[in-house]
């Protein structure tokens, strides 16, 4: 027996051998970004010639040639076609893989005058096996043919229709490339980070053309950014059987580094067959929500996420954004502006952007909530839940690598039970769980999140119906009654009793948007004309007026500790401040050079801090007299933080009173400190007074104040 299991443990050690020394990279991919011709035409036939050219990646307002009523529904055309040549060597190995990674609307391929396949889909992957088509040694020709409109493909798939969009711009949005690889071939992988135990959990999905008895993968695991080799083996052997085979085993990585928006530390697994090769990045990092607590944990510590929305769709349609979304340096620099603002998470809101945008979350350090473009709000639709499990298990297989994406979003504000019943379906396939957003239906888990949007100054936009500031003030309407947060599930599908007890994520709020040129957005018209008496604002007044209103929303919804996140609408949309005028807007004032409102950076950023205060007190008046006032403050940090507390009542640059105190802070800790102040004759009638409270973080003071007069 000891010879029979020595010269098994012999060929068992020649077979890792042969493996190892096969292992080579082997997978070619082909770039066909670039320079394309285009045409459009009527009908699905290929048009008899091409007169312009358009840049891939991008959307169709970027061709060299403008077509003319782009984005809009033109009875001359229903599609556009994209053509190019490409050259390919003698020797072409058994696996050739188109893939478009993002076009819309609907994508037909042909192929040296063979149509290959049709994908409706147009938020997920084109991917086609074009072997058969292939010309070797020769110049192949292809045209993707793609919709010209939303409502060039079915009813029942969805197509990101958006309210406050008025153009639907077609495009190849992503990269477009072809794999070249032999069998077996890697489809797929999937990394699931264990922390605690140090070590990851890998799904490898392999295609094979045969059945092999004896087969092993090659692997190893290395630092992103170094290259530092920390880990290096095969996998157990297993027998592969012809076609789609699934291979699940670990790999230790000791003392690995965690990855986190103030870290971002990633690594590198690459694996062979032998005749394929593939390399996923990723990080260690876990990501859940507590049913409990109802508070995020990032790395199985609180975490508050803190940030804005991205509405890359809407941008799209932007009258400044030209070539600016392919832009990896001006993309970057986004992201780092949001660093600024002192935020860790994004909810890429109503459309996913190209693959190098999570690339540089990645990167960057970013918590992203990835929001399927689902936004039907209360109206019917034709979509069917085969579609969504469909889309959401090809979003899934794309992103699943992804550090920075903690959070599937089925859809916004829509209340139907398909999408709960198609996340229901997939979520399983995702091996580290992440929770998932289901908008205004239902969760699906008590693990899951639910969105609120409490827009609390929505009641006072609509012009046609005008509603009177209260007596002492929108604040104390809005303030002086703790509130939860609301506009969310529990008001659109209430359970029978009681209410979904889920961890809440705050991310949309103010209901306040001004244009980049600093006018009101048709949604906010009224609320500038009925609360700050636009007449008679400059455009100085009304930025300062929109800051000063949003970072009191902000510090509410951050110090009463009701969200698990609290996230900015938005960071990056549209802005149309002329015919047709458009209801939201971001809050810059040069796109292209990403120059902030320069009142909503310097205001806004302090309310993001790690550290926050809130004055609780509303009222526009006071009588004489002493004055209880509360003071919460909270700390986002995960260490203790104590320091001195100041609450100072001044009138104009004029400081009246100060009040002092020392304040301890637990990590993520919550505390609330009064003072009694005394309104005496130093106050007179006909003067305006502030209160300011201020603490000093790393050199910056972190303020909270409100205005007041005498009764």
């Amino acid at each position: 027996m000891r010879i029979i299991a020595t010269t098994f443990s012999l060929l068992l050690c020649f077979q890792l051998f042969a493996n190892a020394s096969q292992t080579k990279e082997v997978r070619k991919t082909i770039n066909l970004n670039g320079r394309w011709e285009i045409a459009e035409s009527k009908t699905p036939g290929l048009p008899s010639m091409y007169t312009n050219y358009i840049v891939v990646p991008g959307l169709i307002d970027m061709a060299e040639i403008a077509f003319d009523s782009v984005g809009v529904k033109c009875s001359r055309r229903n599609f556009y076609n994209y053509h190019r040549t490409f050259n390919l060597p003698q020797n072409i190995p058994a696996k050739a893989l188109l893939k478009i990674h993002k076009a819309s609307y609907g994508t037909r391929v042909f192929l040296n005058g063979y149509e290959v396949g049709y994908n409706p889909f147009c938020f997920t992957p084109t991917l086609f096996d074009i072997r058969e088509f292939l010309k070797p040694g020769q110049s192949n020709d292809i045209t993707v043919q793609i919709g010209a409109y939303l409502d060039n493909i079915p009813d029942t798939i969805p197509n990101g229709r958006d309210f406050e969009k008025i153009k639907y711009i077609a495009g190849i949005y992503d990269n477009v490339e072809i794999i070249l690889s032999g069998y077996p071939f890697v489809n797929n992988i999937q990394i699931a980070p264990d922390i605690k135990q140090q070590q990851i959990r890998i799904q490898a999905e392999i295609e094979s053309d045969k059945d092999v008895p004896d087969f092993t993968l090659d692997y190893n695991v290395s630092e992103y950014k170094s290259a530092k080799k920390v880990g290096q083996g095969f996998s157990p052997v297993t027998p592969l059987k012809k076609g789609i085979n699934m291979l699940d085993f670990t790999v230790t990585i000791k003392n690995c580094k965690l990855w986190s928006p103030e870290s971002p530390f990633l690594y590198n697994l690459s694996i062979s067959t032998g005749s394929d090769s593939k390399t996923e990045r990723f990080g260690m990092r876990s990501f859940r929500f507590d049913k409990d607590t109802k508070k995020a944990y990032l790395n199985d510590k609180p975490y508050a996420m803190l940030g804005t929305n991205v509405c890359i769709h809407r941008f799209f349609e932007d009258s400044c954004r030209n070539a600016l979304p392919w832009d990896k340096k001006w993309v970057k620099k986004l992201h780092y502006m949001f660093k600024d603002m002192n935020w860790n998470s994004i909810r890429y809101c109503i459309g996913f952007p190209p693959e190098a945008w999570y690339e540089i979350a990645d990167e960057t350090g970013f918590l992203i909530q990835d929001e399927y473009p689902l936004w039907f709000a209360f109206t019917p639709f034709k979509f069917t839940e085969s579609a969504f499990a469909t889309e959401y298990t090809r979003w899934m297989r794309e992103r699943w690598n992804h550090p920075c994406v903690v959070i599937w979003d089925a859809q916004n504000e829509t209340t139907t039970l398909l999408t709960g019943q198609a996340l229901t379906k997939v979520r399983g396939l995702d091996l580290s769980n992440r929770p998932w957003d289901n908008g205004f239906a239902a969760p699906e888990s008590d693990t899951d999140c639910i969105e609120s949007h409490p827009y609390l100054f929505m009641q006072y936009h609509q012009l046609d119906k005008h509603k009177a500031e209260p007596e002492q003030g929108f604040m104390k309407e809005f303030f002086d009654t703790i509130r939860m947060p609301d506009n969310d599930p529990n008001q659109w599908t209430p359970l029978k009793q009681g209410r979904y007890e889920n961890p809440i994520i705050i991310n949309e709020y103010d209901w306040l948007w001004i244009n980049r040129d600093g006018t009101p957005t048709t949604l906010t018209d009224g609320v500038y004309k009925t609360l700050f008496q636009l007449d008679s604002l400059s455009e100085k007044q009304l930025r300062i007026t929109h800051a000063k209103n949003i970072g009191v929303l902000t510090e509410y919804w951050r110090c009463h500790r009701a969200a698990a996140g609290i996230l900015h609408f938005c960071g990056l949309g549209y802005s149309r401040s002329n015919n047709p005028r458009g209801q939201t807007s971001d809050d810059f004032v040069n796109i292209r050079k990403l120059e902030y409102d320069p009142y909503f950076f310097s205001l806004l950023r302090n309310k993001f801090a790690p550290l926050c205060i809130m004055i609780d007190k509303w009222d526009k008046t006071y009588s004489r007299g002493e004055l209880t006032v509360p003071l919460y403050i909270i700390n986002d940090l995960p260490e203790k933080w104590e320091g001195e507390l100041k609450l100072t009542l001044r009138n104009g640059k004029n400081q009246i009173q100060q009040y002092v105190a020392k304040v301890k802070l637990e990590p993520s800790g919550q505390t609330i400190q009064e003072f009694k102040i005394i309104i005496n004759e130093k106050f007179n009638n006909q003067d305006e007074y502030e209160m300011i409270s201020e603490l000093v973080f790393k050199n910056e003071k972190i303020t909270s104040s409100r205005k007041f007069r005498l009764q």
